[in-house]
């Protein structure tokens, strides 16, 4: 027992030092933010509300778009 607690000690301190989790929460906070503003502009662009914007980009997958 007592081996195992100096083991855990320097697993954790790797863990901490270690960013490469950051690289990937970045990048989907950059995707969220991108989206979203896709999501406006786009909304803005055909004068309806969001959940028009949503049916009708849904007609339009589905092969009813006009």
């Amino acid at each position: 027992m007592v081996s195992v607690v100096p083991a855990l000690r320097r697993l954790a301190a790797r863990f901490a030092a270690s960013d490469s989790g950051a690289q990937v929460v970045e990048y989907a906070l950059i995707i969220a933010v991108v989206s979203l503003a896709l999501i406006v502009l786009l909304s803005g662009l055909t004068g309806t509300g969001f959940s028009a914007w949503i049916d009708r980009v849904t007609n339009c997958l589905t092969g009813s778009c006009s």
